[in-house]
């Protein structure tokens, strides 16, 4: 039995069969590169499901995080600590946001900004009754907050009752929105680029006809910017490609580069009628080893500007893969904003992932038959043309 079969072996036997694992165990990384137990090596374009953005074996980042460790892990919210302080205000600065509260995910992330919508609107006018507006294909998480604002009846079904105090529009559809928009509504919750459910950019007609609508009725627009956001598509946050401002944001991933890290930001507008001591809180979130995660990450992508990196980019990586569209007829589109793509297939994706994964590529899916690539944000054009030909290659095979 070799290393690898031995700890897949003991985590099938022990832990929750809650994801259907590819059988690889990553072992260690380097660059853009991962090495599995028996040392194989691959090319990262999964980067953790867009989250290790500055690569594997990141001396400076490891060091912070080294540091830190030998300094003050954990202290509670209870106590002020330098690294929390300078992560506020280092992510108000790249966000555009005033407020900030640093969560230990995503999903906390998403149970954070939708509970600061609703408490908005009972301090506007003392009803707890409000609605919100989510989107069909969306993802936000898996909780249960996260999950009712999730537009995939799938994920949902087995977990009800729900508050019913949801509605689902159709993305890119403005028209859809105003069709739900009620005098209970208090807040519009979308991806600015759609993730799990296919990678699909708003279009800038819509994203900015939702900003009109939330400021002439008095709702607030949520971002989602887990995924999407810090540099992945060629902007520090995907909104600053459409001209347009959240009333409150969300981040993660790539946040804090594998160390646990999420936050909910707003505007000081959304803060002065939101939360208050007593709504909300944390033990884990925005402790000192997190914040001095995210503070390394957000220096690394200012001073080494990560974001014009992919910018660069950016047309090389639409270039491969629109090649390997002309050229294979199981491809039927390409789409996506920098460093977040899809191929569109007619065959499921979990037959290209495998002969991929064969010859030393790691990408992964957005849906059945949807590839997503979002690699590291340092890839080079190197990377970008030895994924191509090994993609070419499995194609061809297919």
């Amino acid at each position: 039995m070799s290393k690898s079969e031995k700890y897949i072996e003991t985590c099938d036997k022990y832990l929750l069969h809650t994801y259907n694992r590819y059988q690889i165990v990553l072992e260690r990384g380097e660059g853009v590169y991962l090495y599995d137990a028996d040392q194989k090596k691959y090319l990262d374009f999964a980067a953790g499901i867009a989250v290790f953005a500055l690569g594997y074996g990141n001396k400076d980042f490891n060091e912070a995080v080294k540091r830190q460790i030998d300094s003050v892990i954990h202290t509670s919210n209870l106590y002020y600590n330098e690294p929390a302080a300078a992560a506020s205000e280092n992510f108000c600065r790249i966000s555009g946001m005033d407020r900030v509260f640093f969560t230990n995910s995503g999903t906390e992330a998403i149970e954070g900004a939708v509970k600061s919508a609703r408490k908005y609107a009972f301090t506007e006018d003392g009803s707890a009754d409000h609605e919100i507006i989510a989107f069909e294909h969306s993802f936000h998480g898996r909780s249960m907050g996260a999950l009712e604002v999730t537009g995939n009846a799938h994920y949902r079904e087995a977990f009800g009752p729900w508050t019913g105090s949801v509605k689902y529009a159709e993305y890119n559809d403005l028209e859809s929105v105003k069709a739900l928009i009620s005098e209970k509504t208090c807040a519009i919750i979308l991806e600015t680029v759609q993730g799990e459910g296919g990678i699909y950019p708003a279009k800038p007609e819509f994203i900015k006809g939702i900003r009109k609508l939330c400021d002439e009725k008095g709702i607030l627009m949520i971002l989602d910017e887990i995924q999407c956001g810090m540099g992945r598509t060629g902007h520090m946050f995907a909104y600053e490609a459409y001209g347009v401002k959240p009333d409150i944001m969300t981040s993660a991933k790539a946040l804090g580069c594998g160390i646990p890290a999420g936050a909910f930001a707003m505007t000081e507008k959304t803060a002065e009628k939101a939360l208050k001591p007593g709504d909300h809180g944390s033990t884990y979130g925005g402790n000192p080893l997190a914040c001095a995660a995210v503070n390394e990450v957000i220096r690394q992508f200012e001073e080494r500007d990560i974001v014009s990196h992919v910018k660069a980019l950016t047309p090389v990586l639409e270039g491969a893969l629109d090649e390997l569209a002309s050229k294979h007829s199981h491809i039927l589109e390409r789409r996506g904003s920098g460093f977040m793509q899809a191929l569109e297939l007619d065959i499921p994706a979990s037959e290209v992932i495998a002969g991929a994964q064969a010859e030393g590529l790691l990408i992964i899916s957005a849906g059945a038959k949807v590839l997503r690539l979002v690699p590291p944000l340092i890839i080079e054009e190197e990377d970008i043309d030895n994924m191509k030909n090994i993609l070419d290659k499995v194609f061809k095979s297919i």
